[in-house]
């Protein structure tokens, strides 16, 4: 059994895709570990701007979570007509497309995937945040954490959406079940007491250096705005869920509204009640709003301990959700030309390994370029989701327009309505308030990034125009003449004579072409050499057989190049050979290890490569390979069988 096999799984058929497919049960970690997680972060991101004012700001926290639920509550409803008219993915990308034009699409399409690769980054710098929280010797070691978290994610993933939320199932509904606990039991004192007492004591409240305005409220509900990110990804995954996809799509999205709104409401009232603020996550000592949190309900023993280890699961796992979403929203942009084919193929596990390979790179990327600092990441997150928000429900008010029949579907329209200027109403805010923190830097990617899925559809169209031209022409078999055969020689081995005995299979026309200043300072010893061997075991036998012997033609390089001389030849054979095509044969040794390939010089695969590229429409390359090892073809065959 292979390495690969042994650490993704045995290759999967295409029939196996229907049980591949997820219930509600999987489907809450599998899309909803994004949501969930951000009741850590982004009450957390609102308390970091807050903090600025000290405690009196606390007073305010619970009514920006009010207008922040509110907010949910108008997705929630939007989000639920989504899935039912679009079953089969009705993400931002799809819904924009069909209702706003190609250019909405792709501008939801750039956001999104912007978003997606913020929220891998965000989530697994949260949970390193909680981990060093209830560790601080870890602190030095916050980036380190947080790629190794992230390698990990990736080769979940690699794995399949079904074994993601499977692994994902116990950490998601113990971090649930914990929290809520720790939340219920906080309420619950507080209701005895106005101001309960922390059963640890919190860590000083830093000296206020501002008053409580109007600026800093709008910038702390931008802040508080990062909690929604992640509520569209059921919307965007539909197909993942098995039938009746809808109905699973549904309840999945329920449950992640109505837990996540929980959490977040039970976080702002203790967070107002015990008087925690957020610290700054760079410097040594810090502790999350969560740990405080849990550490003054519960104090530091066990519960503690078993809280933050299913919070710094969830955080870290939340990216999850990214995992699901972003490989399928690639799909779907690559489907339509906007990004290389290769995003819509499905890899050895029915998933969309390049997509998953490309967003954990570029989570990398971020993670690699701001430390692994959570505070130095939010700011750029929110613009994304609201921007994909507000286009996804702009595209449903059209729909409902186009499309609806009856007051059914103008109360849809009103709802969706109604979610468009409540979404670009909080973007608008976003980017103001967040403009100088680093929002103005998605307005530079954003569209960049369009500008390449633009780029990347003119090529393919370009390319469509020239393989497409002239492809309803009857083929003409009247001149069906063999093609003239060209052979790079190095010496007279049993890879050459392979490459010769298949080239005289093929034309009564092949020159082999040895290049003389390769060989080093014995040049004319090993030419004279060849020379007899040709006669011997080529000439010969050909004449006794009756053929055209093949040509061997010896040629100096005095700059050591192979393909000059080889296009030089290529020319001459065109000559020679008018209105037929050239071959050029090329020997290439196929290693039984991945280590021999650095034993090797490669200069095949770049002959290869070059004739190509250079020769003309009228050459064509055929390699011959010479395998050190016997092939494994039985094996290699029963791995894409299904298990018995």
């Amino acid at each position: 059994m292979s390495l690969t096999t042994i650490v993704l799984g045995r290759r999967l058929a295409n029939r196996e895709a229907g049980g591949r497919k997820i219930g509600a049960l999987e489907g809450l970690p599998a899309m909803g570990l994004d949501g969930l997680g951000s009741a850590s972060y982004g009450p957390e991101a609102m308390l970091t701007v807050l903090a600025v004012a000290g405690t009196a700001s606390l007073g305010v926290v619970q009514p920006i979570t009010w207008i922040i639920l509110l907010l949910l509550a108008i997705l929630f409803a939007s989000y639920w007509q989504t899935i039912e008219a679009y079953p089969n993915n009705g993400g931002s990308y799809i819904v924009a497309r069909e209702n706003l034009g190609e250019n909405a699409g792709l501008l939801a399409a750039a956001a999104l995937m912007l978003d997606y690769m913020l929220n891998v980054a965000v989530g697994i710098s949260a949970g390193v945040g909680a981990l060093t929280s209830a560790v601080p010797a870890l602190h030095g070691y916050t980036l380190p954490l947080c790629l190794a978290i992230l390698v990990a994610l990736t080769l979940v993933n690699l794995r399949g959406t079904k074994e993601s939320g499977v692994a994902l199932g116990l950490p998601t509904y113990l971090f649930i079940a914990t929290l809520a606990g720790i939340l219920a039991a906080g309420i619950w004192q507080a209701l005895g007491a106005p101001h309960p007492h922390p059963v640890t004591p919190l860590p000083p409240a830093a000296r206020a250096t501002a008053p409580v305005t109007l600026w800093l409220l709008v910038r702390a509900f931008a802040a508080g705005c990062t909690a929604m990110t992640g509520v569209e990804a059921v919307s965007n995954g539909v197909g993942a869920f098995r039938e009746p996809s809808v109905r699973y799509a549904h309840r999945t999205l329920a449950a992640i509204v109505v837990v996540l709104g929980l959490l977040l409401a039970g976080i702002a009232f203790l967070a107002h009640g015990y008087g925690i603020m957020a610290m700054d996550q760079a410097k040594p000592g810090y502790q999350s709003v969560i740990s405080q949190l849990v550490g003054a309900v519960a104090g530091r023993g066990a519960v503690y301990a078993v809280t933050i280890a299913s919070v710094l699961a969830v955080l870290c796992l939340s990216a999850n959700t990214s995992f699901v979403g972003f490989p399928r929203l690639c799909r779907g942009v690559a489907a339509d030309s906007y990004l290389p084919k290769a995003f819509a193929v499905p890899g050895r596990r029915l998933v969309y390994t390049i997509g998953i390979l490309f967003l954990a790179a570029g989570a990398g990327g971020l993670l690699i370029v701001f430390g692994g600092i959570t505070d130095r990441l939010i700011p750029l997150f929110a613009v994304g989701a609201f921007l994909s928000f507000s286009l996804s429900q702009a595209g449903m008010a059209v729909h409902w327009h186009r499309h609806g029949r009856g007051g059914a579907d103008r109360g849809r329209l009103g709802i969706n309505g109604l979610g468009a200027a409540a979404t670009s109403t909080a973007l608008a805010v976003i980017l103001v308030a967040k403009f100088t923190e680093g929002a103005w830097l998605t307005l530079v990617v954003i569209p960049l990034t369009l500008g390449l899925l633009l780029a990347i559809r003119r090529y393919y169209a370009g390319l469509d125009r020239q393989v497409l031209a002239g492809s309803r022409r009857r083929m003409d078999l009247a001149d069906h003449a063999p093609p003239c055969v060209v052979i790079p020689l190095e010496r007279w081995d049993r890879m050459a004579h392979r490459a010769v005995h298949m080239a005289a299979r093929l034309s009564p026309d092949v020159v082999a072409l040895h290049l003389t200043d390769l060989d080093g300072p014995d040049a004319q010893q090993h030419e004279d050499r060849l020379r007899a061997q040709w006669a011997d075991f080529v000439e010969r036998p050909a004449a006794e057989a009756g053929l055209r012997p093949p040509v061997l033609v010896v040629e100096g390089s005095p700059y050591r190049s192979v393909l000059a001389p080889l296009l030089r030849e290529v020319v001459s054979l065109r000559e020679r050979c008018p209105r037929r095509p050239v071959m050029v044969i090329l020997s290439e040794l196929v290693g039984g290890n991945w280590w021999e390939a650095a034993l090797h010089t490669g200069r095949t695969q770049r002959l290869r490569a070059e004739i190509l590229r250079h020769g003309g429409a009228d050459v064509s390359v055929l390699v011959v390979p010479w395998q050190l090892e016997p092939p494994e073809t039985e094996r290699m065959l029963a791995e894409e069988e299904p298990a018995s």
